[in-house]
């Protein structure tokens, strides 16, 4: 009832698929710029970047596993000398290749999320406050102006 050597090694590698991801998503959580914890941004930078590198090995050893056991599923299906049951590829094949993609798709986002030059900085929007345009029926038809805001406001205004 042992399996046989690909399988085990199919196994191992998805285990060792599904421990990556969560140790890469402890890093990411710690990395990421709106959590407290980890330190300055430099130092949660690289640890985003170690999170990306967890992350893509991740779905590299997923990758592997379900492309190893689907070539030994597509090698045996088209033996005709291979007289056992004879298997096809299914929905969870698909599914790890899918996952194992976007894991490799996150954490090279992950990696270079880094690469945001720090060295210039931010452009600040300056605000000059708000401006009013009088409409004809606030408008003070005596000599004295009035220095008291409008009260009114024409819908041009609120833009």
């Amino acid at each position: 009832l042992s399996p046989t050597g690909y399988i085990q090694a199919c196994r191992g590698l998805m285990i060792s698929a599904v421990c990556l991801g969560f140790f890469g998503a402890v890093f990411g959580l710690l990395g990421m710029k709106c959590t407290k914890v980890g330190g300055s941004d430099q130092t949660k930078a690289k640890i985003a970047c170690l999170a990306g590198l967890i992350f893509i090995l991740s779905g590299l050893c997923s990758m592997t596993s379900c492309s190893l056991y689907a070539n030994r599923i597509t090698s045996e299906f088209f033996d005709p000398s291979f007289v056992a049951q004879k298997y096809e590829l299914g929905a969870a094949l698909f599914i790890g290749w899918a996952g194992a993609s976007l894991c490799i798709i996150g954490g090279i986002i992950f990696c270079f999320s880094i690469a945001e030059n720090s060295n210039s900085a931010r452009r600040g929007y300056a605000y000059n406050g708000a401006t009013s345009v009088m409409s004809s029926r606030t408008k003070v038809h005596n000599s004295v102006p009035d220095k008291t805001p409008p009260k009114h406001f024409d819908k041009n205004a609120y833009v």
